[in-house]
């Protein structure tokens, strides 16, 4: 069987087919054709008794271009091959279909501005999907569709090119270009597509600075401080970035040294800052010739001009009334500390800079002089001592005079004076610290046993000197010496042995300390001396004389463990009292209740809410002192009256004596007494009262034929219950 040919047209209609036939093949049927590989039976199918291979659906070259099939011829009675496979291949051959695509649009791009014709921006591409072996499908070309006069492209390459020169990004920054791309090259009937491409021109340096205004003019007062800023002034340019940034500088007036003048980063502006003070009364007026320039200038426009600019600016001085003024910034002096009160120490002097000149006067801070040393004229200036002067105190005195305008006391200098009290020798040497000195009981003469060293408040020019020695009392003495050591230090020496603490545990040297002063001071200061028992290398064990008469055979340690017997017998005898103790409790205490907290009971009722004679002593005149009933007053009694009580007249004195002494005897007799101060309880109510009880509980219930009419003359508490039992017509109960 021969291979077939057949070239399949994209976009081809179903019926063109290609025909395969066998040699073998007479017509009559006995031969049937199969069909394999890429896209058999769902792309193409075979007529199994003619060959005819038919497509069944719409083929597309750009999705697959080319397909390998098998095709074979068999016995239709048998299906046996009546011939060897044959391989053939089917190639889709290509239409125009496929429209030029701007993959990577739109596009963005930047030139600078004022470039040269030609000069190249951007490239657009566009593909095309058709093949590009097979006719101008896939041949493109580019042209501009909107952006012209200014951009252009080049058809072939699609390279964007500007058209126009000197375009001012001033002017304009932005252009928006639409490119077409269009296969057949550029044929009609071709297929095209386009993309944006936005052109944004890039500043470049090509415009100086400008100065809005020829001349500025400023009005500053002359109080102003220095740093302060005077004015802002702002070159234009209409360049952005780096291009527009630019300096100032004066280049000429009359205020070269006064004013400065530094650019802001951030605003561009020129800012124009004092550098000294200004003074009306001096010069009322200044003139500065500022210029501004760009920092890096394009070489290609200078030709345009220069790249700078200059104006004029006119700084007037406004006059303000200004505070005195002191003809130093600091007055140093100097004092004796010996110095009498009132004596002139040094002189200040301020003025008025205005031109009204006006009077100064002058006080002291006494802020900065709390003790009031100094005082100063108000009218000269002249500062003078107060008070005695210490150096020791205060060496320097740091003080600030104030001078006011005597028209305008707001008005105030400040002036700063430094007082430095010069020294003089009126503080005595002294021991430099207090010294513990010991000497061992076994010190052999001529042993140092201190090294002592003196100190003076004083400072002379040429350091101090001190000179010891003892006290003419002390001189003779045979237990100690001292030894000038020539560099302001002493030794003090022994000068026999055999020390005893029995005998003298303290000794007290007095030595004489002059220094050398002019006059010369000097000081007595006593060195105390303990005598130690040392042990071998000579270091102190102890210093306590008693300690050392104990008697013989009773060391330290025997006397605490006799103390420590003793504080036992003490723990125990304590503890035996305290077990004793509780044990009585039970028969002292009723368990249930307090000896601190007992409520006596009695039967007797009170006279109500309105009986103010509820605790008149009076009631007490009649008692019933039971004698018989030995019954503790620091427990609950428990007692039952079984009857009222018969009343017995005794003088008050008497009845309470007798009643206290009672108590105090049974608390003595008492074994059973706790071992402690107990409360005896010897306050009692009374034994009833007078009008006995008042209680109207059972009076209606009652048949008794009580006359109550004399409630009504009881007064007019007792109205209430006379109106509820009484006879007369107003009774409640009548």
């Amino acid at each position: 069987m021969p291979t077939p040919r057949w070239l399949a047209r994209d976009a081809a209609e179903r019926a063109a087919s290609p025909q395969l036939h066998s040699d073998v093949d007479k017509g009559d049927g006995s031969i049937k054709y199969i069909l394999s590989g890429e896209g058999a039976s769902s792309i193409f199918i075979i007529d199994e008794n003619t060959g005819d291979i038919h497509a069944t659906k719409r083929l597309d070259r750009e999705e697959q271009a080319y397909y390998t099939l098998r095709a074979q011829a068999l016995d239709r009675l048998t299906n046996k091959p009546v011939e060897p496979e044959s391989e053939f291949v089917i190639k889709i051959q290509d239409i125009n279909d496929n429209e030029p695509k701007f993959l990577d649009g739109p596009y963005t791009a930047g030139v600078p501005e004022m470039s040269p014709v030609g000069t190249s921006v951007v490239q657009v591409t566009a593909t095309d999907a058709d093949d590009p072996t097979y006719g101008n499908s896939a041949r493109v070309v580019y042209s501009i569709l909107q952006g012209q006069p200014y951009f252009s492209v080049e058809p072939k390459t699609g390279v964007i090119k500007t058209a126009l020169p000197n375009m001012d990004r001033e002017a304009k920054d932005q252009y928006l270009l639409v490119i077409q791309a269009k296969d057949m090259v550029g044929q009609n009937g071709g297929l095209s597509g386009t993309t944006s491409v936005t052109v944004t021109l890039t500043d470049v340096n090509d415009n100086p600075p400008r100065f809005p205004r020829r001349s500025y003019q400023y009005n500053v007062p002359e109080s102003l401080p220095v740093a302060s800023v005077v004015a802002r002034i702002k070159a234009a340019d209409a360049d952005i970035g780096a291009n527009a940034e630019m300096d100032y500088k004066i280049v000429d007036g009359d205020g070269l040294g006064i004013f400065k003048i530094a650019v802001d980063k951030d605003t561009q502006e020129g800012i124009i800052t004092i550098q000294k003070d200004l003074d009306f009364e001096a010069k009322t007026s200044y003139t500065l010739r500022i210029e501004a320039a760009n920092k890096d200038a394009d070489p290609r426009f200078l030709s345009l001009g220069p790249f700078s600019d200059t104006t004029t600016v006119k700084i007037i001085v406004e006059d303000v009334d200004e505070p005195p003024v002191f003809s130093a910034p600091l007055y140093p002096m100097e004092v004796s500390e010996a110095t009498q009160v009132g004596n002139i120490i040094g002189t200040v002097a301020a003025h008025d800079p205005d031109s009204s000149n006006s009077p100064v006067r002058y006080s002291i801070d006494r802020n900065t002089d709390l003790e009031r040393y100094f005082n100063i004229d108000a009218n000269s200036g002249v500062i003078t001592t107060a008070k005695s002067l210490d150096r020791e105190t205060n060496a320097v005195h740091n003080i600030t005079v104030l001078a006011m305008e005597s028209q305008n006391p707001s008005q105030v200098g400040r002036g700063y004076v430094a007082i430095t009290i010069l020294d003089i020798n009126d503080n005595a040497p002294e021991f430099a610290m207090d010294y513990e000195t010991t000497v061992c009981e076994n010190a052999q003469p001529g042993q140092v046993i201190q090294k002592v060293s003196a100190v003076d408040k004083d400072e002379p020019s040429n350091g101090h000197q001190f000179y010891f020695s003892l006290t003419t009392d002390a001189t003779n003495n045979h237990n100690f010496s001292l030894k000038d050591n020539k560099d302001n230090t002493a030794s003090i020496l022994t000068r026999r042995n055999g020390f005893r603490r029995q005998e003298q545990s303290v000794y007290y040297l007095p030595i004489f300390i002059v220094d050398s002063g002019s006059p010369s001071l000097s000081s007595t200061n006593t060195l105390t001396i303990r005598v130690c028992d040392c042990d071998a290398d000579g270091v102190a064990q102890t210093c306590n004389a008693e300690a050392y008469v104990l008697p013989a055979g009773l060391s330290t340690g025997a006397l605490i463990a006799i103390l420590a017997c003793v504080l036992t017998l003490l723990v125990l005898i304590l503890l035996i009292v305290t077990m004793r103790r509780r044990k009585k409790e039970p028969l002292i205490f009723d368990e249930e209740r307090d000896i601190r907290e007992n409520i006596v009971r009695y039967d007797d009722e009170g006279g109500g809410e309105e009986d103010t004679e509820a605790f008149d002593m009076a009631a007490l005149r009649n008692l019933n002192v039971m004698r018989d009933t030995k019954t503790r007053r620091d427990v609950t009694p428990e007692i039952q009256f079984l009857s009222r009580p018969t009343f017995k007249s005794i003088p008050d004195n008497v009845i309470f004596r007798e009643f206290i002494w009672e108590r105090l005897k049974e608390a003595d007799v008492d074994p059973c007494a706790p071992p402690y101060d107990s409360l005896q309880t010897y306050a009692f109510e009374g034994n009833g009262s007078v009008a006995e009880s008042l209680s109207s509980l059972d009076s209606i219930s009652s048949n008794s034929d009580q006359n109550y009419d004399y409630l009504s003359d009881w007064g007019p508490r007792f109205k209430r219950l006379a109106d509820m039992y009484g006879t007369g017509p107003e009774s409640l109960y009548s």
